[in-house]
């Protein structure tokens, strides 16, 4: 197995040993890019010689028994919306050529602090308005989609070209390309980690958080970007704790609430029996099934747009005017869109949003998490705009995609992606853990004990 195989776990624990130096990891890791970065497209911009610079530092701390902990050495990718002091944070946008962050964003910096190395920015969909990422493709089909927005984190994880990675969440842009990847992505409790420093859509939507290899991983990337800052004024001040699951799969006295609706409408039958036969598992080790009406289902999609295109198109705005001809013109539409709504519509989805807040908290009183298809299908091919379904229904790709994800956003849940699966096509298939707020202990917990009952996960097979 070479270096850049690693689980961030086993990376670090191998450092931690020096049976592995964080110089031998960060080598691996570009060379890795060398090989198939032209072919996926995962970053904006890969910052070769810092990272060794970085290497050849914390390999000197690590020797001389100033090891910081499990990050230390670690490589990683930053989505290009999260500011790095001296570094261009473009958002994949030509509006944006020449910018420059002057200081770290909150999560850069304790990431830093933990020991992380910079490897590079990877490609966000334009200022993460949309689901495909059209920069970057597949890590197991490059003729598909990569999902966004944070696409080029997920293919970034999933190829190897990096040990874990950042993304940032409004309506599943953590969730939808990590399980169209076959990696995991996890989507906190909105405010439990603060965006300072990271560019915005959708500022009540926006979430942090990280993409990894395995559930265990994204519990050590949490531990270290968990915490207030009152930079951030939606941070919530609580207590952090170690997210790291322990290693016992007993799930016994957990709920797993089983959705009687929504989740498994128009959803393509191979993801439905590979997450029910996952759901299956959590059964087998030990978990109570209860069935669930997922509420305000006919709501989700007009709240979610009511509060995204307006917030949007407020952040825009002066942009929007000046130079509209240097947006794509996906991401233009959306954004001239928010011209065309009403005050009245925004406060519409705000009271819709405390309706369905309320009407998901009572729903997990009953269960402790509930378990649904991440997304309704697999990666599409890269050209396609629309899915049918069997009943006739026609869908934008887009909008199948953030249907399923968008209220974990609306009510800012915590929500986990783990793979279950591929489908005949080898394509992946995710399954979503949707918690209480706050609950991502439980979540893991649970996402962790499934992942100890599957093999091993290899590597994306595009390149």
């Amino acid at each position: 197995m070479q270096p850049y195989e690693l689980s961030l776990d086993a990376a670090s624990d191998a450092i931690r040993c020096r049976r592995l130096s964080p110089v031998e990891l960060v080598d691996s890791v570009l060379d890795r890019i060398e090989k198939v970065e032209p072919h996926l497209g995962a970053y904006v911009t890969v910052a070769a010689e810092q990272a060794r610079r970085a290497a050849r530092a914390a390999g000197h701390e690590v020797a001389q028994g100033r090891y910081r902990g499990p990050l230390h050495g670690i490589p990683m990718g930053l989505k290009d919306l999260i500011d790095v002091g001296g570094m261009a944070t473009t958002a994949s946008s030509r509006v944006r050529a020449g910018h420059r962050a002057t200081a770290d964003s909150t999560v850069a910096e304790r990431l830093s602090a933990a020991g992380a190395i910079l490897i590079g920015k990877t490609h966000t969909h334009e200022f993460a308005f949309g689901l495909t990422t059209p920069q970057t493709r597949n890590a197991w089909d490059r003729s598909r989609v990569a999902g966004g927005s944070s696409g080029g984190s997920a293919v970034a994880v999933a190829s190897g070209t990096a040990t874990f990675a950042l993304g940032t969440d409004t309506g599943g842009s953590i969730r939808v390309p990590a399980a169209l990847n076959g990696v995991v992505g996890l989507k906190p409790t909105y405010g439990l980690v603060p965006r300072h420093g990271v560019t915005s859509l959708s500022w009540s939507l926006d979430h942090v958080g990280p993409v990894t290899r395995s559930v265990g991983d994204a519990a050590l990337v949490l531990t270290a970007l968990a915490g207030h800052d009152p930079r951030d004024p939606a941070s919530l001040s609580v207590p952090v704790v170690d997210y790291r699951p322990c290693a016992d799969t007993d799930l016994t006295g957990l709920r797993i609430g089983l959705p009687r609706t929504y989740y498994f409408d128009n959803v393509q039958p191979q993801v439905e029996s590979a997450v029910r036969h996952a759901i299956g598992q959590l059964e087998a080790l030990g978990a109570q099934l209860v069935e669930v009406d997922i509420p305000m289902t006919r709501y989700v999609q007009a709240t979610q747009w009511g509060l995204m295109v307006p917030e949007a198109g407020a952040y825009h705005e002066g942009s929007l005017r000046t130079v509209p001809e240097l947006y794509q013109e996906d991401v233009r539409i959306l954004l001239e869109a928010s011209e065309l709504m009403s005050a009245g519509d925004y406060v519409r989805a705000q009271r819709s949003r405390t309706l369905m807040r309320a009407e998901w908290a009572r729903m997990l009183e009953e269960v402790d998490v509930v378990a649904a298809p991440s997304v309704p299908m697999p990666a599409v091919g890269a050209d396609e705009e629309t899915v049918t379904w069997p009943d006739g229904t026609v869908e934008g790709v887009s909008d199948a995609y953030v249907r399923l994800s968008a209220p974990a956003n609306i009510t800012g849940v915590p929500a986990l992606t783990v793979p279950v699966g591929h489908d005949s096509g080898g394509m992946p298939i995710g399954m979503q853990l949707l918690g209480r707020p706050l609950g991502e202990p439980t979540l893991l917990r649970i996402g962790h004990a499934y992942e100890q009952t599957q093999p091993a996960r290899a590597l994306a097979t595009a390149v």
